[in-house]
């Protein structure tokens, strides 16, 4: 039974169609006989013993098949030229038996008389079974090939996937801890306690940049939680001329997104922003629901078109340009970065659907049990 089960179904199915349709040619051609020609009993049961072994003959015509199949196609013709006649001379021979000399013709030319009768073109009908169970085999070898690639394509594609979503994590995160310490290291000797604040915050921010490597997704709450810890060591640096607002809909904490997603949009505003603006400015998140789809923004009041370095999506950097590639590749092209800046500030805003999160999250274990 173990055996069975690991045959492909396609198999199982194509050997139950090939002998469904022989045993339905058997039994009318019996019938049929035994109506018109030989009204003997015996007629059926001949019919029905040589379908018998004509099954078992398709198994075997199956495995001869397969196993040409590691050889060149020249081997294969010469191959399936030697299966068909020692089919024709096998099923000839039971035929032979169940017919002549059953009735008494039992000689060497007999069954030679009988032989040539079936290479008439009456009587091909050996020839066409073993050519028909062939040609079903190749036919399914042939889609089976087909499905094959179009398998191997998807898992390419999506070990590329994760392969370059690996790329831009591990360009992110050096990014980001290059800046976040250039930003504490003038603040550090300030006084003991606000350069202990700042080494909890700036360990929790390591922790989490450094998991981001292992973790595909998150729940929004983590990244949120993140985005705060790195807002409050700006905030030492920046005092007063740094605020941040948030308004996240509550229904979208447990929803999952890429790790540091919403940081390098931060950064940008606290760099470009804020930051340059003599009066400093407010920085605010905003995360929305509308059915399956989520809104977020990040948009600041600082110089807007007025900073020295606009980002307007052509002109990123390598903060700005990964995280919409890395969006596009989780979410799909639709979930790009929309930025837009005024005299008011600068904003960028994406979206994305809950339902591409569910496919990403059911996509990982599958491509996990393709590489076990």
């Amino acid at each position: 039974m173990k055996l069975l089960d690991n045959i492909p179904r396609i198999w199982k199915r194509a050997y139950g169609l090939i002998c469904l349709w022989y045993f339905l040619n058997f039994t009318t051609s019996a019938i049929i006989e035994w109506q018109f020609v030989n009204p003997a009993y015996y007629v059926l049961w001949n019919a029905m013993f040589l379908f018998e072994a004509l099954c078992l003959f398709i198994i075997l015509i199956f495995l001869w098949s397969h196993w040409l199949m590691n050889f060149k196609p020249v081997v294969q013709v010469i191959g399936h030229v030697f299966g068909l006649f020692i089919f024709f001379l096998t099923m000839g021979t039971l035929d032979y038996f169940f017919t002549d000399y059953m009735d008494g013709l039992v000689y060497f030319d007999h069954w030679k008389e009988h032989m040539l009768e079936l290479l008439s073109w009456e009587a091909l009908r050996f020839h066409d079974q073993y050519i028909i169970t062939v040609g079903v085999y190749y036919v399914i070898r042939y889609f089976q090939g087909l499905q094959r690639q179009e398998q191997e394509k998807s898992e390419l594609a999506i070990h590329n996937r994760e392969m370059q979503i690996s790329l831009l994590k591990s360009q992110i995160n050096p990014h980001f801890l290059f800046n976040t310490l250039n930003s504490i290291s003038t603040l550090i000797h300030s006084s003991k306690e606000q350069a202990r604040k700042v080494i909890t915050q700036l360990s929790d921010v390591f922790r989490y940049a450094l998991d981001a490597h292992s973790e595909e997704l998150v729940n929004l709450s983590k990244e949120i939680e993140f985005i705060e810890n790195y807002v409050r060591i700006q905030q030492v640096r920046f005092g007063d001329r740094l605020h941040f607002e948030r308004d996240i809909d509550p229904t979208c904490l447990n929803t999952k997104v890429p790790p540091m997603i919403l940081q390098p949009l931060v950064e940008n505003s606290v760099k470009y922003g804020v930051g340059p603006k003599q009066e400093g400015g407010t920085i605010s998140l905003t995360v929305r629901r509308s059915g399956s789809i989520i809104f977020f923004e990040v948009k600041d009041n600082g110089l807007g078109i007025n900073a020295k370095k606009v980002i307007d999506g052509s002109s990123s950097g390598i903060g700005m340009s990964n995280t919409n590639l890395r969006l596009k590749s989780y979410f799909g092209p639709q979930s790009h970065l929309r930025v837009r800046a005024s005299e008011k500030g600068y904003a960028v805003n994406f979206f994305i659907d809950d339902r591409e999160v569910l496919k990403r999250t059911e996509i990982q274990p599958e491509f996990e049990k393709i590489n076990i």
